[in-house]
């Protein structure tokens, strides 16, 4: 009887002569979803003993990002904005732990609207016990800030002060923990990721000029177009990623090249030209997400004090080109794995020998040098300070205006008149980038777009902590975790050499 009525419904709305086009129909759908999905992974590491920080952990990108991390035997700290012994927080932390088979989550206070609390975050981490860190994720900056006015009634103005305050967050944490990163041991591999929305390209092809708020008058920002202003945001954060890779490549700590005990698994490469430092920045675009990007785009979530009636119904009406054209937060999350999976130029793939990798290289060339002649070994490495998406190097085009190239041409014509005339401030402090030797590589936008973003960055922050000082009290808070857990064991030089396995 059931076979029966499936037959006639069948026959009445999928005639046999349309048989064809429902099936090509149907492939074109997958294909379709399968290229929206994006690329996976194709690389697997163990992260076991390794202590990753994560901002933005408590959103659905950032959740499926601590569970695949805490799947690999991480050590995550997440930081969140509510209170860590708020209902929120610790469930997440508690389903985190029983489901992954990893007491090693916790989850710290820190408001990353708040210079103050970051401050404070980053002083209890400095002066703690235990200052190791493997890599740094900010996850907070991928959710999309803005939505119609349809959908919501706020001001333009308060959105363009969240993106900033989250840009200004980053900053800070990174320079406030990066003391930390750099004493450590030249054989550890950190990684700073830092991940962006995905309408970087929107601001691309427009002259170069991603200044904050503070900076400038609401009047002249260049659009009103909210997908333009999270563009810039996203080069914003892209631009100051590569010029941090090119300072940290610039310290004098940079030159050390690891070393590599006897009977190790891993070649050191020798050129300097593929890596300098230890320490990599990298950022990734996992793509438009349907969680975080369209839902936040449309309000659609009613939890949150913002949330839109309006826009969940939208949301709910789309589902279907939403399940077809955008990702999940599991498909989304493949790039930011993918960073931190390939192995960098000072780490080649562990099933490779040394002598196997000898003998392929002197095949293809015997008069290159050592360094070249390892880094042809692996299949891919990582690029730092490179920006990926889909699992690959984006090369992005970022258009200095020819007046701003003029303009810092005169100043470092006037420059370098005064010093030698002697007017210059010699004994004055000088900034980080004055100091070292930071070569032009004119990768986006180069050296001089790296410096005018850093020096935007400095000028933002101070006007940032001026207008949020922060209560007396709220410095004084000390942030513990919910439950208290054993710190990992400091792994020495040959435990991370044997526990850095690339498959």
């Amino acid at each position: 009887m059931v076979l029966r009525i499936a037959e006639a419904f069948a026959s009445r709305f999928f005639p046999t002569h349309y048989l064809i086009h429902i099936g090509v129909s149907v492939f074109s759908l997958l294909v379709l979803r399968a290229l929206s999905q994006g690329r996976k992974t194709d690389r697997e590491r163990d992260l076991h003993a390794r202590i990753i920080l994560v901002t933005g952990g408590f959103t659905p990108l950032g959740l499926t990002l601590l569970q695949s991390l805490a799947q690999r035997g991480a050590h995550v700290i997440a930081l969140s904005q509510d209170a860590i012994d708020s209902s929120k927080v610790t469930i997440l932390i508690d389903l985190l732990r029983t489901t992954t088979s990893n007491e090693q989550i916790y989850a710290e206070e820190c408001d990353l609207s708040s210079p103050s609390s970051v401050r404070a975050f980053c002083t209890k981490f400095l002066t703690g016990n235990d200052q190791r860190l493997d890599a740094i994720i900010f996850a907070h900056e991928h959710r999309h800030i803005g939505s119609p006015k349809i959908f919501s009634s706020k001001a333009k103005e308060q959105e363009q002060k969240e993106r900033d305050s989250g840009s200004l967050a980053t900053f800070l944490i990174t320079i406030l923990l990066l003391p930390a990163l750099l004493v450590a041991p030249p054989e550890r591999d950190i990684r700073i990721v830092n991940i962006v929305n995905p309408f970087y390209a929107a601001a691309s092809g427009l002259p170069f000029a991603p200044k904050f708020s503070s900076s400038q008058s609401t009047t002249t920002l260049p659009s009103n177009s909210i997908f333009l202003q999270e563009g810039i945001r996203s080069l914003r954060t892209i631009v100051f990623t590569r010029h941090l890779q090119r300072i940290l490549d610039a310290l004098p700590s940079a030159a050390q090249v690891p070393k590599t005990e006897e009977g190790s698994k891993t070649v050191p490469v020798i050129s300097e030209k593929l890596q300098k430092s230890n320490i990599v920045a990298i950022s990734v675009s996992p793509g438009i997400s349907r969680v975080d990007t369209i839902s936040s785009l449309l309000l659609a979530d009613l939890m949150s004090p913002t949330g839109s009636y309006l826009g969940v119904f939208v949301y709910l009406v789309l589902q279907p080109l939403l399940r077809i054209l955008t990702k999940s937060p599991i498909a989304a999350v493949q790039s930011v794995l993918h960073v931190l999976f390939l192995p960098t130029p000072f780490k080649i793939p562990s099933q490779t020998t040394i002598a196997s990798s000898i003998k392929r290289a002197d095949d293809n060339t015997s008069q290159a040098p050592i360094g070249l002649r390892a880094s042809s070994i692996a299949e891919e490495m990582l690029k730092p300070g490179a920006l990926y998406a889909n699992c690959a190097v984006v090369k992005l085009d970022v258009k200095i205006p020819t007046d701003v190239m003029e303009k810092d041409l005169q100043e470092r014509k006037e420059a370098t008149l005064n010093k030698s005339k002697g007017k210059g401030k010699e004994n004055d402090d000088k900034s980080l980038q004055e100091v070292l030797d930071i070569k032009d590589d004119g990768e986006y936008g180069g050296e001089l777009a790296g410096r005018l973003i850093w020096e935007e960055y400095e000028g933002a922050l101070k006007i940032w902590e001026q207008e949020n000082p922060g209560k007396p009290e709220e410095k004084k808070e000390t942030v513990q975790p919910p439950v208290a857990q054993p710190q990992p064991k400091q792994a020495t030089v040959e435990e991370e050499e044997d526990e850095d396995v690339y498959r």
